[in-house]
């Protein structure tokens, strides 16, 4: 086989080009921000200052986030793509005004900030019901979960190299911070998230209940929505369960779906279930799966002091390699690996045949999306906390969520019939929107922004712009 030589024949390179401009795909970050009402949403929330370095903190915000959109990992990267982004959004914040604007983001400020994108929310909402398909209700095994909001919880690890504020050994053993957040499983945003030290404890009942209720706060009509709650084994304690029961209310319908850790007293439960209470369990398209069996548990584990109506799913599985060192005596003895999940599911509101323990476990078993949320967070800014006060950390991590919801509001939006975009991950819309190049090119007091013809997703940038600007003026 011959080798390509010859390609770089008469070629030179040189750093003198003029009118070109490079991560074009911000210019959608700043357009969506603009015409869903966040940029003056958080105008408002900061008075208006005369001082050259007072500039506009909502600005600097919105210019934060599309940054760490564009794969920005420090103030100072963001600060050169946004002096490089000067000829189309006009003067940029420096690193230090950055600094500054994150430095000042107190609670109070932190609260207002949350109320203002509660409000943008409930309108990007309301067009989500106007597109064609409709809001994005989930769907699992089968069936369509319509007019039910879906919520996960988890927390992650954010690894850090050096002594930074608040930065401490984790369970895991690493160092760092411990955050825990909740997702729309909708609509992929990032509802709210909590930064924390790296020594907070997985289970604190505190932190869940404070992160479900800002969590809440960002959902439109949450006072009169069914929400679905689902959290893995760090959420089964007594007073988070209770707290979810005690959600409901006339207007509100609040379920829960919960892992749980097995304990002796279960084991003993799962003893004595008959070989008949074992069924099939199912994928998440709703066909049968072999191997994998599901059971009811409830009425052979009574135990006090947890809320009333709550039901045990137990699960059981072939155990792994890796699984095999940590089997209990009864694992061992019977060849099956088990899983427990709480719930205060008799009956869903609309789906059919929601009482079944087969769907409720796939039902808890796609909370393994929430993964995805978390590898898309960390893309997305949070893979690393980029100073050493806790403060800045806190808004670069609100920083990060603003991107967060940005990107999902350009794939929902505009581009929810392009085939894989609407629920690409953040690496995908770099490579194929995002880091495009383009050239600035000026005429007649106009300018005009041109994506290279042959790029296969040049289309879906145009296409985006334009559905853009036909979203209806903000009143």
């Amino acid at each position: 086989m011959s080798e390509r030589t010859g390609w770089d024949r008469r070629l030179s390179v040189t750093a003198d080009g003029k009118g070109l401009v490079g991560h074009a795909g911000a210019v959608l970050l700043h357009k969506i921000s603009d015409r869903v009402g966040l940029s003056e949403a958080l105008g408002g929330l900061w008075p208006g200052g005369q001082s050259a370095t007072w500039r506009d903190r909502a600005h600097v915000l919105v210019s934060l986030a599309a940054a760490i959109v564009c794969g920005a990992r420090s103030v100072l990267e963001a600060e050169r793509l946004q002096a490089h982004h000067t000829a189309l959004f006009g003067v940029m914040p420096s690193d230090s005004t950055t600094r500054r604007a994150l430095a000042g983001l107190d609670e109070a400020m932190l609260a207002r900030i949350a109320k203002a994108r509660a409000r943008v929310r409930r309108r990007v909402w309301g067009l989500l019901h106007l597109r064609p398909g409709g809001f994005p209700w989930l769907s699992v095994a089968g069936k369509r979960l319509r007019g039910w909001i879906v919520i996960d919880l988890d927390a992650t690890i954010i690894t850090s190299a050096s002594d930074k504020s608040g930065a401490a050994v984790t369970f895991k053993k690493t160092y760092g911070f411990h955050p825990l957040a909740c997702w729309c499983a909708n609509t992929q945003e990032s509802l709210a998230m909590l930064l924390r030290a790296g020594n907070a404890g997985s289970n604190t009942v505190a932190d869940h209940v404070r992160v479900l209720s800002e969590a809440l706060a960002q959902i439109p009509n949450s006072c009169q929505a069914k929400i679905l709650v689902r959290v893995d084994g760090a959420g089964a304690t007594h007073d988070l369960l209770t707290h979810l029961q005690g959600l409901n209310t006339a207007r509100r319908t609040v379920r829960y779906l919960v892992g749980w850790t097995i304990t002796a007293a279960d084991e003993q439960a799962i003893a004595r279930l008959p070989a008949t209470a074992w069924t099939d369990s199912l994928n998440q398209d709703g066909q049968v799966c072999p191997g994998y069996h599901v059971a009811e548990l409830t009425g052979l584990n009574r135990r006090t002091g947890w809320p009333d109506g709550m039901r045990l799913l137990v699960r059981r599985v072939r155990p792994s390699a890796r699984h095999r060192k940590n089997l209990t005596a009864l694992e061992i003895r019977t060849g099956w690996k088990y899983s427990i999940i709480a719930t205060n599911i008799g009956r869903m509101w609309g789906i059919a045949g929601s009482h079944h323990p087969q769907w409720l476990d796939a039902l808890a078993r796609a909370h393994a999306v929430v993964e995805d949320r978390v590898r898309a967070d960390k893309a997305m800014g949070l893979r690393n906390l980029p100073s050493q006060d806790w403060t800045v950390n806190q808004g670069w991590m609100l920083a990060a969520n603003l991107g967060h919801d940005l990107d999902c509001w350009i794939r929902l939006l505009t581009l929810h019939d392009q085939d894989g975009l609407e629920r690409a991950e953040p690496d995908t819309m770099r490579y194929r929107l995002y880091h495009l190049p383009a050239r600035l090119a000026t005429h007649a007091r106009r300018r005009r922004l041109r994506i290279e013809r042959t790029w296969p997703w040049a289309q879906a940038f145009v296409l985006a712009w334009q559905r853009l600007l036909q979203l209806p003026a903000l009143t």
